[in-house]
């Protein structure tokens, strides 16, 4: 009995489909996610390069410690206190006759104060080297004098024989005060009040700048204009 032989066992057309659908689906799985990691890398390289770059704040030192000594205005270093005796007199005539002489003593207490004007300062008085300040002061001069009007009196006043003399007591004790005003400047310019106001000043600003966080501080000063100060007037 012959019997006709079995044909070779395949794989059912269905599964065979089934596989390859799986290993398509696979494919585009990888393919997928190697876009989208190659993506994320293009991105991230995209974005770092539009991305803008932080630099440090830039701040001019200069011109805050302008500021901060502007602030300071006229810093007055030195004060120059006097007490005086200052005459005064005014005649009355008639056609070239002097008829009485009024004369007034008046005993002045005034003060004349020095320093620099810090509001002059501009940008190229501070340098600032590395760690180092660099400050150049102007010139110190006289910011103030004045005549105490509180602690001045009229020592002596009189009008002359039968008081002939003209009655000018307020306008004699006015041109006393400002005689002695203008004494007062000269004196004080000849004992040294400029110099000592210019010496001052840059121990206070140096000491200024250092209390601020300023390490290394110098100061340079302009030398005071003595050729300013008014000639020492004759108190007579």
């Amino acid at each position: 009995m012959n019997t006709t032989p079995s044909p070779p066992t395949r794989l059912p057309q269905k599964l065979l489909l089934s596989l390859g659908k799986a290993g398509i689906n696979i494919f585009l799985v990888i393919l997928t996610v190697t876009v989208w990691q190659s993506g994320s890398r293009l991105v991230n390289e995209v974005g770092k390069f539009l991305s803008f770059q932080k630099t440090e704040p830039e701040i001019d030192i200069s011109n805050i410690l302008i500021e901060k000594l502007r602030n300071a205005s006229e810093l007055t270093t030195a004060v120059y206190a006097m007490e005086t005796v200052v005459p005064a007199q005014q005649s009355r005539q008639i056609l070239g006759v002097t008829l009485g002489t009024t004369r007034l003593l008046y005993v002045a207490y005034g003060e004349v104060k020095a320093g620099v004007d810090l509001s002059q300062l501009t940008a190229e008085d501070i340098r600032v080297e590395n760690d180092r300040v660099i400050v150049t002061l102007p010139a110190p001069v006289i910011l103030d004098s004045k005549i105490d009007v509180n602690r001045s009196r009229v020592y002596d006043y009189s009008r002359g024989f039968l008081s002939l003399g003209p009655d000018v007591g307020p306008q004699l004790q006015s041109q006393a005060a400002q005689e002695t005003l203008h004494h007062m400047i000269a004196s004080a310019c000849q004992e040294g009040v400029l110099v000592q106001a210019g010496d001052r000043a840059e121990l206070a600003v140096k000491e200024l700048l250092t209390l601020s966080g300023h390490e290394q501080v110098e100061i340079e000063a302009a030398p005071p204009n003595l050729t300013a100060c008014p000639i020492l007037p004759k108190i007579y």
